[in-house]
């Protein structure tokens, strides 16, 4: 019904961040062609590569994808839809523009051939893309809650993480971390005084993502302790300043 200009058009207001209702109330195009749409808005061939189907290679661009694995075990998630395609959906705090950016490049970078769109829900935007192969790069799918089951890594995924440790901390301290500024008081020369400090935590519940975290964090000589029983943090000086250097606060 709808012309390839106007699917473009009424994408390019979905990309704006504005929400699925308001673009639909604007172009007068039903809500549910525009979220088909943003699956594709050209045909393509009924498969699309993969390199992990067709030759058993990894992504690409293997930082972007150490990233954005860091954000799905934090804050993704993969559905089935009825066509047969999977959605990757990562929650991003409407606070941190910066951030769903970042990760919106990532999804663009890891799977180029499809389509990034923004869905405006309260709070948070979902960042989110379709395609048949989203289970081929997240093979951690399953269901039920990650912290009920089993969380590993794919030996391929190990080795990405191990080429970019770093990519894959800002990914889990994107999803679940901050960096915040604590206070303690101390009593020098009889006199009581405020002191700041720096200091990055995560906070996940699941074992297996927090050991993740920590064992790449042991990998590229950031201290950490763990706090309670879902939450580690990072408060030696040099260890901040690491993270400074590599991560730096959400923005």
């Amino acid at each position: 019904m709808y012309d390839l200009a106007t699917r473009k058009h009424t994408l390019a207001l979905v990309t704006q961040g504005r929400s699925l209702n308001s673009v639909s109330k604007q172009t007068g195009i039903s809500r549910a062609a525009i979220r088909a749409w943003t699956t594709r808005v050209e045909p393509l061939p009924r498969t699309s590569p993969c390199s992990l189907c067709d030759d058993a290679q990894p992504p690409q661009d293997q930082a972007a994808y150490a990233y954005l694995l860091g954000l799905y075990l934090g804050d993704g998630c993969l559905s089935r839809q009825p066509s047969g395609t999977y959605a990757l959906r990562v929650a991003c705090a409407d606070a941190w523009p910066g951030l769903i950016t970042a990760c919106r490049t990532a999804m663009r970078r890891v799977r180029p051939e499809n389509q990034v769109c923004l869905v405006q829900n309260q709070g948070c935007v979902m960042v989110t893309s379709y395609s048949r192969h989203w289970p081929c790069l997240f093979p951690q799918h399953a269901p039920g809650k990650k912290h009920d089951r089993r969380i590993a890594l794919a030996p391929w995924q190990q080795r990405i993480v191990d080429a970019h440790p770093w990519d894959f901390l800002r990914g889990l301290i994107h999803s679940d971390g901050c960096r915040m500024t604590n206070w303690t008081t101390r009593t020098i020369g009889g006199q009581r005084k405020r002191y700041e400090y720096p200091r990055y935590f995560f906070t996940n519940k699941s074992d297996d993502i927090r050991k993740l975290c920590t064992d790449t964090l042991d990998e590229v000589g950031v201290e950490w302790k763990r706090t309670n029983a879902v939450n580690i943090s990072v408060a030696r000086k040099q260890s901040v300043a690491l993270m400074d250097t590599h991560i730096g606060p959400k923005h």
